[in-house]
This record gives C-alpha cells, sequence and structure tokens, in this order.
C-alpha cells in the first residue's frame, strides 16, 4: 500500500494532465519517500546492525566452524583399505627368467589391507575437532563483541564532537555581538579601541577552536565509516540511555565467566583435553588385517594368504606415556592461563566501573552548580558592561570560562558514555547480562 505522499501523488493524476504528468508526479512523490527514508537519523542500534551486515570476520569464523566439523565427521571413519598388486618370486636369469609361469614359485599377487581402528580412538578424534568448532564459533562471539564495541565507539565518539562543535558555533554567535557592542561603546565615546580588538580576537579563538573540532568529527566519521560504511554520511540520532550497564560489581567473575575471551580460552582448554585422550587412546594399539589372492603358473594351485599387523610398543613409558603427560600438562597451562584471565579481566571491569560511576556523579554535578554558575558569571559580567560599571575583558573571560566549562562537561560525558560502550559490550548484545543503574 501506498503511504500518504505516494496516494496524494496518485490523487493528483487526472485526465486533464495527461499520462506523462502522472507518472512524473508519481515519480516525483517515490524519490521524495526514498530521500526522506534515506535521511533517517542513524541509531546506534541501527549502526550496529549495518557493522555487523558487512563485517568479514564473523563469515571466516562461521567458515571455521564448519570446516572443524567437516573434520570432525572425517576423522570419526575408519582409515581407507590399501590395495596391493605385485609380483613375487620373478626369476631373472636362466632358461625362465622375466617369465610369469614356468617357475612354481612366481605368483602374480593382488591383495587388500584395512585397519581397524579402535572406536574410542576414532571417537575421540573426532571428539577433538568437534571442540575446534566450539573454539570457531567463541571466537565469533568474540569478534561481534569487540565489532559492537567499536561500532559503538565510533559512534559515540562522532556525536559527542558534533555536540562539542554546536557549543562552540553557539559561543562563537553569541561573542560576535560584543563585537557590535564594543564597536557602539567605541564609537560613542564609552570603550576603547583595545576592547574592539580583544572582541575580535576572542571569536577568532572560538573560530580555531571550531576548525579543530570540525577536523575531529571529519575524523570520528572516517572511523565510523569503516564499520558501517556509507551510512556514516547519516546524520546520527539522539543516543540510548546511559546510565545503565550490564554488570554487577559483586558477581563480576561469574558474569565474566561469560566474557567472549574466557570462553575462547575455556573452549581452548577442551581441545587441549581432546588432544591428550586421542594420546591416552593412543596407547593402545590398533589391528591390520591383510588378505592376498597369488595365481601362480597353470600346473601349479593359486595360493591365498592372510596376514594380521600388530604395531609393538617397545618403549611406552618414554614414548606414550611421555605424550600423554605432555598433553594433560597443556591442559594445565591453559586452565592456569584462563583463570588469571578472568582475574584481569574481572580488575579491568570493576576499575571502569568505578571510573564509569564517578563520571556520572561528576556530570550531576557539572549540571547542578558549575554550569549554572558559570552562565551566571557570564551574564552578571555582560550586564555589569552595559551598565558601565565593567571592563570588557571580564565579559571575554567570563564567556570564555564557560565554553571551556560546557566544553569540559561534554568531555566528561564523552568518557562516561566511552566507558559504558566497553562496559556494555564486553558480551556482545543481547546475551543475557544482567542492567545495573547509576
Amino acid at each position: 500500500m501506498l503511504d500518504h505522499p505516494h496516494r496524494s501523488a496518485v490523487r493528483s493524476c487526472r485526465p486533464l494532465g495527461g499520462a506523462t504528468v502522472c507518472r512524473l508526479a508519481l515519480a516525483a512523490a517515490l524519490g521524495l519517500g526514498a530521500l526522506h527514508a534515506h535521511s533517517a537519523p542513524l541509531t546506534l542500534d541501527e549502526a550496529l546492525r549495518l557493522a555487523q551486515e558487512r563485517s568479514r570476520q564473523l563469515p571466516a569464523q562461521d567458515a571455521s566452524a564448519q570446516a572443524a566439523r567437516q573434520m570432525a565427521a572425517a576423522a570419526g571413519q575408519r582409515p581407507d583399505p590399501i590395495l596391493k598388486a605385485g609380483i613375487n618370486n620373478l626369476p631373472i636369469n636362466g632358461p625362465d627368467r622375466f617369465s610369469l609361469s614356468n617357475d612354481f614359485m612366481t605368483m602374480r599377487s593382488v591383495g587388500v589391507m584395512q585397519e581397524f581402528t579402535r572406536d574410542s580412538k576414532l571417537k575421540a578424534r573426532s571428539a577433538r575437532f568437534e571442540r575446534e568448532a566450539e573454539v570457531a564459533e567463541a571466537a565469533r562471539e568474540l569478534a561481534l563483541a569487540n565489532l559492537q564495541r567499536a561500532t559503538a565507539l565510533a559512534w559515540l565518539e562522532r556525536y559527542y564532537q558534533e555536540r562539542m562543535r554546536e557549543v562552540l558555533i553557539t559561543q562563537r554567535d553569541e561573542a560576535k555581538l560584543q563585537i557590535e557592542a564594543a564597536d557602539a561603546a567605541y564609537r560613542g565615546g564609552r570603550g576603547s579601541q583595545a576592547d574592539v580588538f580583544a572582541a575580535r580576537s576572542a571569536v577568532a579563538q572560538i573560530e580555531d577552536r571550531i576548525a579543530q573540532t570540525e577536523r575531529q568529527v571529519t575524523t570520528a566519521n572516517t572511523l565510523l565509516a569503516r564499520w558501517v560504511g556509507s551510512a556514516a554520511a547519516e546524520t546520527l540520532a539522539a543516543p540510548p540511555m546511559l546510565d545503565a550497564v550490564r554488570l554487577r560489581p559483586e558477581e563480576l567473575e561469574t558474569q565474566l565467566a561469560h566474557h567472549p575471551q574466557i570462553v575462547v580460552m575455556f573452549k581452548q582448554e577442551a581441545v587441549a583435553r581432546a588432544e591428550a585422550d586421542v594420546a591416552q587412546s593412543a596407547k593402545r594399539t590398533d589391528v591390520s588385517v591383510e588378505l592376498m589372492v597369488s595365481q601362480r603358473g597353470p600346473a601349479y594351485s593359486n595360493m591365498v594368504s592372510v596376514n594380521v599387523s600388530i604395531p609393538l610398543q617397545w618403549d611406552p613409558k618414554n614414548r606414550q606415556d611421555r605424550e600423554v603427560a605432555a598433553k594433560l600438562a597443556t591442559v594445565e597451562q591453559m586452565r592456569a592461563q584462563r583463570e588469571e584471565e578472568t582475574r584481569m579481566h574481572a580488575a579491568e571491569a570493576l576499575a571502569m566501573l568505578q571510573e564509569w560511576r564517578s563520571d556520572r556523579e561528576r556530570l550531576i554535578r557539572y549540571d547542578s552548580s558549575l554550569l549554572p554558575l558559570a552562565a551566571e558569571r557570564t551574564r552578571a559580567a555582560i550586564a555589569a558592561y552595559r551598565g558601565g560599571t565593567g571592563p570588557l575583558g571580564a565579559v571575554l573571560e567570563a564567556r570564555r570560562g564557560e565554553i571551556d566549562m560546557r566544553m569540559e562537561r561534554l568531555r566528561l560525558e564523552m568518557d562516561a558514555a566511552r566507558l559504558w560502550a566497553q562496559l556494555n559490550y564486553l558480551v556482545p548484545a543481547g546475551h543475557g547480562a544482567v542492567e545495573i543503574k547509576q
């Protein structure tokens, strides 16, 4: 069904205008609708979705998991039978040289050999590749968390850089009024030419800061385009609520057990354990059976041979046992590294959580006292200057202090937003973490 602008365009088509006019009106309405849809603000959730769609690392991890599962299926099969063919006891001199039928010992043989691998060994080999597939799946979750975190940081960086630019532009426009006031006071004999130059210098300094912020906006947009592509050209929507993170300080180690990096290490430990199982199963030898049919000359009987092969483990304590011990030591190494990594992530997360809470508390202080006081100081200085009881320098200094205060407040909010992104995307979004609010 056509939306409202499209229905209006259709209603505007009348026989008097002709079919061409109707088509042009409908095409214009569709074009405006597409432009309106294209210019919709880019939300953080939409940026995360686009980044996930454009990622090539996620399909790479999917392919890695698929490859490991294919290998698991292959590793669970017994080895292919071996076809053997040959000529035995062929004379090379005398009257029967190179004859295949004159000498009774000459035989043409065809045989097949099959190794009967133990089921436990096949299952251990297959399980090892299954664990590899699980590592690849965990690595995909890690890649997704890193992708979401990097995209959120790039989105927030651009959003706050644009906010800083807006603050500076607003302050510049207000500072320009001081130039007009200084000019009027100078022409009326109530001010000095130095005040005019001071007002113009203040505006020039703000414009220089605007230029610097423009460069930072461009850089932030380039970083965002790395993840979302051409959608980085869109305007940004308002950020989501940044007053809640999905972690509890008292349950950090428990919650971080689901951290993708820790899960990857846990799965790698499972791979090491599966390799130890493979080494343990190798201590039990397999049996190979060979069946061979040998054809002799027409005057002699044909032969059938059956052979059984069993590997001999002459020194298991210095070979097989040491291989198993090495694999078990690797399991212990992986376990110790995982536990150490969990503690490190817990300490880092707790530090970030404490810093985020401190920044949120400071933002409340800025909003309740620091910014209102800076604005009151600027208004008081302007009123004194207009009443002839205060110098222009006091106005410029108060305005500069207010700008710095507003910019510092935005930087603090941006720092808190960065910490929010790092904490909120330690685990990929939608994976059941518990939110807490500040």
